[in-house]
């Protein structure tokens, strides 16, 4: 077993979900209160959180984006709520990066990555 960080080992390792039909309008998301999935939130113990509550909504959004899968990208993230949060977000870099070419074709000309 590995003992230290390397790029194969690590955050910086871990594959980000950027679905492209993220926008869709068809595709069904949460909404209301939600427990994250254990694979998405698998540290401490279970949570419920408020998706009409920014600061809870906020917290969902930083944890799906860096453990989520696509589906649950899909499913816990709306677009419109991305936009209008992203900048407030705490995120590792490498999922800034792997967001950024979805902002270029989503965002406002005003806002920034």
């Amino acid at each position: 077993m590995a003992t230290t960080r390397t790029p194969q080992l690590g955050p910086a390792a871990r594959p980000v979900a950027v679905p492209d039909n993220l926008d869709d309008p068809g595709v069904s998301t949460a909404h209301g209160r939600v427990e994250l999935p254990f694979h998405v939130r698998w540290s401490g113990p279970p949570i419920t959180y408020d998706l009409a509550d920014r600061a809870d909504r906020a917290r969902v959004y930083e944890q799906v984006l860096r453990e989520g899968t696509d589906d649950d990208v899909r499913y816990y993230i709306e677009a419109d709520q991305l936009l209008e949060l992203w900048d407030e977000l705490v995120l590792p870099a490498p999922v800034r990066q792997a967001w950024a070419g979805w902002f270029r074709r989503h965002r406002h000309p005003e806002r920034s990555c």
